[in-house]
């Protein structure tokens, strides 16, 4: 069998098993969204909290609530990582420094999982299980509550109530995240995932030698860090090192685990607003530009120019030998698509045009298909804009769903869109513009150095959390700086989605006219993906110009 038919044969099975999910995953976020029913163990930690389940939010409380819960995330992981050398399981690592404490306590709570840091070398069990994996649950959770929120704000009329955040990240948490990690940590560690709480174990290699093998909780922290978009791997490695990844079937499994909840939330859209149709409109959107990028970076990485890589057939270098390029291809699109840091290969090897579609999927919003609600919420806000300029080229005031997108809504919607690329070239261009910064975090010059730089600020606005490594981001200016951008990427454009629910739910449905735009055909996806890749094309190709276009054309 060619490598070739293998690598489609391989997105063909994962189709297949997304597909199998969307209805039965999607049906069952919808019941989680919808149910006048509150579980056992819901209703005790509402007693414990002090929370009254029934009673829903305003847009601003709801905020609030959202913004106050990841405070106190912060605080709690921030204290942990630096009193580590004075709690249980610590493996005799030392406190995370401040810098780095405050980088990784902003980075796990915004769903980012940044890492500047080895994990197996920096942290104990204690704070990669209690605190890094009980955030990657949380943080995947607030990302559901807000999308849940935009959803009722559409399907809702002359409400001016848009949920109970504290009922969504409950329910979230224990009907969604928590039963689908465990049963996936199950198989991973069928698979030979490690799952241990001792610490490190010497071993005898081949030659003779002693080497010193760590061991974790790494099964129970690999199940969520992909099924929440999270990314973040308990070893330096990530998804490459084989305790993490041990086969290319747990490999295909976990590509599945980061698409499975995107892919199905269009689905309970549908449902939710009473139009399935409205949800095949998204899927196909989001399917559309995933697929696309696979087939770019696939031949990217299978077809490269250069001696090298043509004379070993792919570009190999950086590549898990185990899985391949193709597979890297796969898990690399599907990983920057998703807000997920997880990553199987080293990005900074990918060839220029397969680390160009890579940066470019992260800078489109992470739509393709987005994180964990993040990637619907994303894709409604970008469906808000295409009917604006639907609007504009026939001279009628915009609707969507039955909603009038007025001058409040595009305000929302504009802010939404100049957040992150704001973060991201401001941010970069810092780093590239003052020589002390580039010569520390800076290994490579010339067009290739530009993209080390770029990438990792799109990864931290966009809150992904891969990087290319040639990046040094362990300095205390760049802890400090990538801190404050993934706070700002992940909360300021929240707090607008919000905004934009609360306005939403305030109107009175307007019924469908002649001139109406049908919003659930081929010709509003077309509209729709356009809209996105224009707007993504317009802000940041004048720096891809100079970085992975310029790479890949030398």
């Amino acid at each position: 069998m060619s490598a070739t038919l293998a690598a489609w044969l391989q997105v063909g099975l994962l189709v297949l098993m997304l597909a199998a999910v969307h209805v039965p995953l999607g049906d069952h976020l919808w019941r989680t969204w919808t149910s006048p029913r509150h579980l056992r163990v819901e209703r005790v930690l509402y007693r414990v909290g002090g929370i009254d389940p029934d009673a829903e939010q305003t847009w601003p409380v709801y905020a609030r609530s959202l913004l106050a819960f990841s405070a106190v995330g912060v605080l709690l992981l921030y204290a942990l990582l630096r009193l580590q050398a004075h709690l249980p399981l610590a493996l005799g690592m030392p406190g995370v420094e401040p810098a780095g404490a405050w980088n990784t306590a902003v980075s796990f709570v915004t769903n980012t999982n940044w890492q500047w840091y080895s994990g197996e070398q920096t942290l104990g069990h204690l704070a990669q299980a209690a605190g890094l994996t009980v955030q990657n649950f949380v943080s995947a959770a607030v990302g559901l509550a807000v999308a849940a929120a935009l959803v009722r704000g559409f399907a809702r009329s002359a409400a001016d109530r848009v949920g109970s955040f504290w009922v969504d990240v409950v329910r979230g948490t224990v009907r969604v995240l928590l039963p689908l990690a465990f049963v996936a940590a199950v198989v991973l560690l069928l698979g030979g995932v490690v799952q241990s709480f001792s610490g490190p174990q010497d071993v005898t290699t081949l030659s003779g030698a002693t080497q010193q093998v760590p061991f974790g909780p790494v099964a129970s922290q690999e199940a969520i860090k992909d099924l929440g978009t999270n990314g973040g791997g308990f070893f330096n490695a990530n998804s490459a090192h084989p305790f993490e990844n041990p086969t290319p079937w747990t490999n295909l499994l976990e590509v599945f685990l980061l698409l499975a909840i995107p892919f199905s939330l269009p689905w309970t859209f549908g449902r939710t607003v009473g139009d399935r149709r409205q949800g095949f409109a998204v899927l196909g959107v989001m399917g559309g530009l995933w697929a696309a990028a696979v087939a770019v970076t696939t031949w990217a990485e299978t077809h490269a120019l250069g001696t090298v890589p043509q004379a070993a057939g792919a570009a190999l270098e950086g590549k898990e030998v185990r899985f391949g390029p193709a597979a890297s291809a796969l898990f690399a699109v599907s990983t920057t698509g998703t807000s997920t840091g997880s990553v199987n290969a080293a990005h900074d090897s990918l060839t220029a045009l397969g680390g160009g579609t890579a940066m470019l999927s992260m800078m489109l919003g992470e739509v393709a298909p987005g994180g964990v609600g993040a990637g619907l919420y994303g894709m409604l806000v970008m469906a808000v804009l295409a009917v604006f300029l639907a609007g504009l080229m026939v001279g009628r005031t915009p609707e969507y769903l039955g909603k009038k997108i007025g001058r409040r809504e595009v305000t929302l919607v504009a802010l939404y869109v100049l957040t992150v690329p704001t973060l991201v070239l401001v941010g970069a261009a810092l780093t590239a513009g003052i020589p002390a910064l580039t010569a520390a975090s800076v290994q490579e010059a010339g067009p290739h150095g530009l993209s080390e730089i770029l990438y990792a600020y799109a990864s931290a606005a966009n809150n992904n959390g891969s990087a290319f490594a040639g990046f040094s981001a362990g300095t205390p200016y760049q802890n400090v700086a990538l801190g404050l951008v993934m706070l700002l990427g992940r909360f300021v454009p929240v707090v607008l989605v919000l905004a934009l629910a609360g306005s939403l739910a305030r109107q009175d449905r307007v019924p469908a006219g002649p001139g109406t735009l049908p919003t659930h055909g081929p010709v509003f996806a077309v509209l729709l993906a356009g809209v996105v890749v224009v707007v993504a094309g317009l802000t940041f190709f004048p720096a891809l110009a100079l970085a992975p276009v310029a790479e890949a054309l030398l």
